[in-house]
């Protein structure tokens, strides 16, 4: 039984595929998991490095960039505290195809391979999730390389800002530089678009905070960006 003191032990409890498995299981998966700390611009994981495991944020953000040089083609997805990633590389075991950037301090936590394979092996509900995170994180990836290619600022900070990556917050703390970051985008662009959705009264913005006040009007804004 575990008391659950420690945040990593507090998220793998709370996950819901956790509370299915077996108490010895459990203990397994608990004892198993590593963490990893980064510092604001370190490459946690570099590109092409081989499969560890599932990761996951536990706290901080994390920029996922399909290539460390900065080119149109480029694709920016951002995962923030909370979010698994890398499911793709492990079920395939071949080396990572993006590079992971701590865009401020973060905590890192992986379930290393032979556990993650054991579980997508035995665990129905590991599996399902799964398969459910899967066909999220692949809804992602597509809007954001059209996105990159294709759209407008305008269209690419609200998508950065849209429930489709920030599914459990709408009080997002966001910098400027962050979302830039994300984006693709200098701060000059990103303050210009910010203020424009701000006088639309669809976010405010309080130190470093991005608010999101009306997800329907975002979604219409996003509609609309996306023909220009």
């Amino acid at each position: 039984m575990f008391c659950n003191s420690d945040p990593a032990e507090r998220f793998i409890s709370s996950q819901p595929w956790f509370g299915g498995l077996g108490a010895q299981l459990q203990q397994q998966v608990h004892a198993s998991i590593r963490q990893t700390e980064g510092a604001k611009g370190e490459v946690m994981l570099p590109l092409g490095s081989p499969a560890q495991g599932w990761h996951a944020v536990l706290s901080g953000l994390v920029m996922l960039r399909s290539s460390p040089q900065r080119t149109r083609a480029s694709a920016f997805i951002g995962m923030p505290d909370g979010e698994w990633f890398g499911e793709g590389t492990a079920l395939k075991g071949g080396p990572l195809l993006y590079e992971v950037v701590a865009l401020r301090p973060t905590r890192l936590l992986c379930l290393p391979l032979p556990m993650f394979n054991h579980l997508y092996n035995t665990s129905l509900a590991f599996t399902q999730y799964l398969a459910q995170h899967m066909n999220l994180r692949l809804g992602q990836a597509m809007t954001m390389i059209e996105a990159g290619r294709t759209r407008s600022a305008e269209h690419r900070v609200a998508l950065q800002l849209s429930r489709l990556f920030w599914r459990r917050q709408r009080r997002l703390n966001l910098t400027q530089e962050e979302l830039g970051q994300l984006a693709g985008l200098s701060r000059q662009t990103i303050n210009r678009v910010l203020q424009a959705l701000v006088a639309e009264g669809i976010v405010t913005l309080d130190f470093g905070r991005v608010a999101i006040l009306d997800d329907a009007a975002l979604e219409a804004y996003l509609a609309r960006t996306a023909a220009t």
